[in-house]
């Protein structure tokens, strides 16, 4: 009951890559880096096995950005030119890379990442992959011509890892979609058909996180611009009630997210963000329980995960290894409080 976990990323030691950047340069190359992405990776394996997490990802230590560290390993896409783009509805700008031909994976992707976590672990495993939609706007296309093909496109190679994924041990695979929040008129139309694309024939858990971003500036003053009921979730709820995914994570502590709006996703386990990634002050276990006793008026408890709002890979370090730490103490001192 109220089984922690997180959104995904996580912060990368100075020894690894640049610090607090969303976009960071890697520090070394070859098997060099390898073996620092691998080193990172078990850190913070250990961190959240200390903090007292129940279900443990690799931080996406091996990843420069949640999106490019999936699409580096597909055939078809141009890294050589990239291109200035507006993302997110032109939220913020990005240099992108230009999709050129037929996609094909090259091989597997996050194959070393859940065999590391496998290994080292007894508890559940989760890898997170970007969705289709978000990779959609987050490249620029000169091949499909259409966005809808180019999103079928991708939803069959993530598939395709996915699969591999499970076979791997992995018990959670998590697909990240933050355009949900963007185009709430495609994820009707074709953005939840992609992405049960994703997860066919998947016997594992599967979940997709839309948040409302990273705690980035750009991030930050969108916000500022939704007003005081962010209510982009009760467009796309209903339509992700009735789809295959099990698993549903949303933005919740410190945002203007209705509570009530988790009651459309009746039926689905919720992922209830209980810790801010936009704000380096650490919550206390009283403020995170407080947090999921609000949230359990509308989930009910086996449904309910306490997560983070969103990944935290821009964070300072030693922050996000002390949100950690609350989460598991905030979700331990509210299953107390339940079995009284």
């Amino acid at each position: 009951m109220l089984k922690t976990t997180i959104a995904g990323s996580l912060p990368k030691p100075g020894w690894l890559a640049e610090t607090n950047k969303l976009w960071p340069a890697w520090r070394a190359q070859g098997a060099e880096l390898e073996r620092a992405k691998r080193d990172a990776t078990l850190l913070w394996l250990k961190e959240q096995e200390d903090a007292g997490l129940d279900i443990v990802t690799d931080g996406e230590q091996s990843r420069q950005h949640f999106v490019h560290g999936f699409l580096e390993f597909v055939e078809g896409i141009d890294f050589s030119r990239k291109v200035k783009m507006g993302i997110r509805n032109n939220r913020y700008d990005a240099m992108v890379p230009v999709v050129t031909g037929p996609l094909k994976l090259k091989g597997r992707v996050h194959e070393a990442e859940a065999r590391i976590l496998r290994q080292h672990s007894k508890k559940q495993i989760k890898i997170t992959m970007p969705g289709p939609m978000t990779i959609v706007d987050t490249l620029a296309d000169e091949h499909y011509g259409d966005k809808v093909k180019l999103a079928m496109a991708f939803a069959g190679l993530l598939n395709q890892e996915a699969r591999a994924l499970q076979k791997d041990g992995v018990d959670v695979i998590q697909f990240d979609e933050p355009a949900f929040n963007v185009y709430m008129d495609d994820v009707k139309r074709w953005g939840i058909d992609a992405l049960e694309r994703a997860i066919a024939g998947l016997k594992c858990t599967t979940c997709v996180h839309i948040c409302y971003g990273y705690g980035i500036q750009a991030n930050l003053d969108w916000k500022k611009t939704l007003g005081d009921s962010w209510r982009q979730y009760e467009e796309i709820f209903p339509a992700l009630a009735k789809s295959r995914i099990k698993q549903v994570s949303l933005e919740c502590i410190h945002s203007h997210v209705p509570p009530e709006l988790m009651k459309l996703l009746k039926g689905k386990d919720v992922l209830v963000g209980v810790i801010d990634v936009a704000s380096d002050k650490v919550e206390t276990p009283q403020e995170v329980a407080a947090t999921i006793r609000t949230a359990l008026k509308y989930v009910p408890a086996k449904h309910l995960f306490p997560c983070t709002n969103c990944g935290m890979a821009p964070m300072d370090r030693e922050v996000a290894a002390a949100k950690l730490r609350a989460l598991g103490a905030g979700a331990a001192l509210a299953r107390k409080k339940l079995k009284k």
